[in-house]
């Protein structure tokens, strides 16, 4: 008899097959593999881990791959996506979620192959379909980067 997988019981854990369900992100651009510590309009921590053979790394840099600022502050947004995207419970079909404002950006220390990255991302602000984020991108507890933005659920059907 084939056995069946396991049932994800903890709902504070959104693993790939939802994260993939909830935003339109694809490989390569996907930058979270998996959420946990879920709160509804509150927090959650996205998981990145990443690799040798991420892509960007052929160039950036070839003899002393680092992961570049931006994709680090993206797979911040991407978590906060899955956040808004599962507190509001955005049909994905014809609405997508927008970043609206990027402040208080810095980077701290260089994301190398061999890391998990810890995305934890807050709710600061919210009304209706925006929110307002502030999140930190750790490794081993160190802070890689830090951010506050704002993103909103923006109809893609018109």
């Amino acid at each position: 008899m084939a056995q069946k997988a396991p049932v994800n019981v903890d709902p504070s854990v959104i693993d790939i097959s939802e994260i993939m369900a909830r935003i339109p992100h694809r490989i390569p651009f996907l930058l979270v593999d998996r959420c946990e510590d879920y709160v509804a309009s509150q927090s959650i921590v996205g998981i990145k881990c990443v690799t040798v053979n991420e892509p960007f790394f052929a160039g950036h840099f070839p003899d002393y791959p680092v992961m570049p600022g931006v994709l680090i502050v993206e797979a911040m947004a991407q978590t906060s996506a899955v956040l808004m995207s599962k507190s509001l419970e955005v049909d994905p079909k014809g609405k997508a979620i927008f970043f609206m404002s990027l402040d208080n950006c810095r980077f701290r220390a260089p994301v190398r192959p061999g890391m998990v990255l810890r995305l934890a991302v807050e709710v600061t602000q919210s009304r209706r379909d925006i929110f307002k984020f502030k999140g930190r991108a750790l490794v081993d507890d160190k802070v890689a980067a830090e951010a506050e933005w704002a993103a909103m659920v923006v109809d893609t059907t018109r």
